[in-house]
């Protein structure tokens, strides 16, 4: 019953997981984009809702990986 209840909540973090990568704005493509990326990052002109994402791609990707090591001993 138990570990019914976590692999249920691993697969929503999963899913969550997913969305808050899908909801990330792309980066530029070629040269250009690569230049001006670099110096927007090094000005720190990275926008709020994007650096939001970010850390919350970030937590929840940990919390992934230790949920699949706990499933994967228990």
């Amino acid at each position: 019953m138990l570990k019914t209840i976590v692999m249920g909540f691993h697969a929503l973090i999963a899913v969550s997981l997913i969305a808050a990568v899908l909801l990330q704005s792309g980066k530029s493509a070629g040269l250009s984009g690569a230049i001006a990326g670099g110096a927007e990052t090094f000005f720190g002109k990275k926008k709020g809702v994007d650096q939001l994402l970010s850390k919350v791609t970030v937590v929840l990707a940990i919390v992934f990986g230790l949920m699949s090591l706990i499933l994967t001993v228990w």
